[in-house]
């Protein structure tokens, strides 16, 4: 079966868990630390048998981000945790499948099954359209909306448990996950309906947030260029001719090749 981009299983013992602790106590709560371990068991973590510990993990993370490597939870490491992200682990080889997945086509199609109540439909097509043709202005990958039966990408804005076994978390937090290309459920992409979704700056851009799932949905991981579209957090930036970074490029043209002149 198809797993999930965000999906990870834990069989650690406690003291392979437990959190280093802060360089200054009054500065992190234990809360915080609670839930400093939970983001690095999430998007940290490869499988059932991974034994490393959360001081490794930490460390794996900063040196993602291009932080100071320290392998001690602070505040500028908290602030990272807590930014509104992507539900798919970081680290490249945590998030490359057997065979490396992509469409062995050039022609996808997708379905809208439900929309956000944020926008109008016409908005969330013109904003799911365009968040598509990113990837295909750049390799020679078609896609094409279908409004009944089945699609390669299925596209649902659903909020807390919504059947995938990957809730999602309320506002803010983790803004969608998608899965990667394959049979079933595979390319399907999913948007939390707790988000406040616009096509302005103001709260989540559906457009962006789309334009980074499709990219797991072709068969991307997350980069650490933070210039780049597949970076983990949200970022807002100007949506009016927007343009792959030359990292995302580099990616999804490894994977499908050039655009067709």
């Amino acid at each position: 079966m198809m797993q999930l981009h965000c999906l990870v299983l834990f069989s650690l013992c406690y003291g392979a868990l437990a959190m280093p602790r802060p360089q200054n106590n009054g500065v992190i709560s234990s809360t915080d630390q609670d839930f400093a371990e939970e983001y690095l068991k999430k998007f940290y973590t490869s499988n059932a048998r991974d034994r490393t510990s959360m001081t490794e993990k930490l460390e794996m993370m900063q040196r993602f981000f291009r932080m100071k490597v320290t392998g001690k939870l602070d505040k500028d490491t908290m602030n990272i945790m807590k930014a509104p992200r992507c539900g798919m682990p970081d680290v490249a080889e945590f998030t490359t499948f057997q065979g490396r997945p992509r469409w062995q086509k050039t022609s996808i199609t997708y379905r809208i099954l439900n929309y956000t109540p944020d926008l109008p439909s016409s908005v969330v097509d013109d904003s799911i359209q365009k968040a598509l043709n990113v990837w295909s202005q750049v390799t020679p990958l078609r896609f094409t909306k279908v409004n009944s039966g089945d699609a390669d990408i299925l596209i649902q804005f659903r909020a807390r448990t919504h059947g995938d076994s990957n809730p999602f978390d309320g506002q803010s937090g983790v803004l969608a996950h998608a899965y990667a290309p394959g049979n079933g459920i595979g390319g399907d992409a999913h948007f939390d309906e707790d988000e406040r979704w616009t096509n302005t700056r103001a709260g989540f851009n559906l457009f962006l947030v789309a334009a980074h799932e499709f990219g797991h949905s072709l068969g991307l991981g997350h980069s650490d260029d933070r210039r780049a579209l597949m970076f983990p957090t949200y970022q807002s930036v100007e949506v009016n001719n927007f343009r792959l970074s030359q990292d995302d490029i580099n990616g999804i043209q490894s994977l499908y090749g050039r655009r067709r002149k």
